[in-house]
């Protein structure tokens, strides 16, 4: 039904020229009915049809009001004013002055049109004021006040039809902006959670495949020779692959189970089994750590972990076999650990070849709004150590 109603709907200029064509024939017909029979000092004949010129002209202008108001009111203005100090007779001449202050008020800028408003109907008022001057009697200039008094009405009405239009154009501006907002944030949060699962993914993939790599280079080595070590190499891979698959699943089940059932993250509970499987990539771990008062955040334990984690499976793709110290200290307010490797004997330790791992634990730091350090130590290795608030200041993807 709306939808009707809007198609068969005349355009604005189609109903302006109706409007116009309504009030050029008011103004004309009115004035002449009012004034027939009798004897007006002046005719609308007069000066070469003066008179209906101007009525016509007031009335015609109309037709642009909503495109040039301003033009439009000082025409319509300078019509009456004429009109008047010229002495023509009284009528409803005033028709297209009043739709013009409307128009100027309602689709003009505000104080701008309203200033140009109260200049005109102030000028309009004077004309008319010395226009009534020599009226008897004194009740007959009645008109003028009439015509002040609509044509402040006239914008009055203009202006609040301009504010309702103006609060509703904020309010869909501000409902556009809040949907825009909402949008924005789901997609960082879908972006937020697609780089949570980057990290999990390549921190488990990475830990698993170095381990399995090492493993089955032990494996080849040994199978003739030593079938027992070949067989716990397989074992180690199997496990090592077995944690991994587990890992992935509860990694991987958040985008398949829409109530987000998440499995739980690994934490420092499973430190002694990492260092396990470390020595088993041939890692030479030294384990130095306290347990905490009171239990760690579990976003603080999953940071942790996975910072282990990597810092570890760094030293087992980038420098082999060596001796690494891995020492965890929870103190009042953070967490500090510390992954240190003796490097393979050249200087060089997990810096030797920089990779995304560094990256990835760092934004895992700065998600807590903790700091990580990494670099090579004086006489060769490299040392990563991290400082984890208690209280973490962000949260974690």
């Amino acid at each position: 039904m709306g939808h009707r109603a809007a198609s068969l709907r005349l355009p604005a200029l189609a109903q302006d020229s109706l409007l116009a064509l309504f009030v050029t024939v008011m103004q004309v017909q009115g004035t002449v009915v009012r004034n027939a029979g009798e004897v007006a000092p002046k005719s609308l004949t007069d000066l070469g049809y003066l008179g209906y010129v101007l009525l016509i002209v007031s009335g015609v202008a109309v037709a642009a009001r909503r495109t040039w108001p301003v033009p439009v009111f000082v025409t319509t203005a300078l019509a009456s004013g004429v009109y008047y100090g010229a002495g023509f007779p009284d009528g409803p001449g005033w028709l297209g002055l009043f739709v013009a202050l409307y128009t100027l008020a309602a689709y003009g800028d505000g104080r701008r049109s309203l200033v140009i408003a109260g200049v005109g109907v102030t000028v309009l008022t004077a004309v008319w004021l010395a226009a009534a001057a020599d009226i008897e009697p004194r009740a007959a200039i009645g008109w003028v006040f009439f015509r002040i008094g609509a044509s402040v009405m006239s914008a009055a009405l203009g202006e609040s039809v301009r504010s309702r239009r103006v609060i509703a154009a904020e309010a869909v501006a501000r409902a556009e902006l809040a949907e825009r907002t909402r949008e924005e944030e789901a997609r960082a949060r879908v972006d937020a959670e697609r780089l949570r699962i980057a990290r999990e993914v390549h921190d488990t993939v990475a830990h698993a495949i170095a381990i399995i790599n090492v493993q089955s280079g032990v494996t080849a080595h040994v199978l003739d020779k030593r079938p027992d070590r070949a067989r716990e190499a397989l074992r180690a891979i199997e496990q090592t692959s077995s944690r991994a698959l587990r890992e992935m699943r509860a990694i991987l089940g958040v985008l398949r189970d829409d109530s987000d059932g998440r499995g739980p993250h690994p934490g420092l509970d499973q430190i002694d089994e990492l260092t396990a499987k470390a020595r088993d990539a041939g890692l030479d771990v030294t384990l130095e750590a306290t347990s905490p008062a009171t239990p760690l955040p579990s976003a603080v334990g999953s940071a942790a972990y996975r910072i282990l984690q990597e810092s570890i499976t760094n030293v087992i793709r980038h420098v082999g076999p060596t001796r690494v110290t891995v020492a965890v200290s929870p103190g009042v307010d953070a967490l500090e650990i510390r992954v240190t490797d003796a490097g393979n004997g050249t200087g060089n330790g997990t810096g030797a070849l920089p990779g995304r791992g560094i990256l990835g634990m760092r934004e895992r730091c700065q998600l807590l709004g903790g700091e990580l350090d990494a670099g090579p130590v004086p006489g060769g290795g490299f040392e990563v150590t991290a400082r984890l608030p208690l209280a973490p200041t962000g949260s974690p993807r």
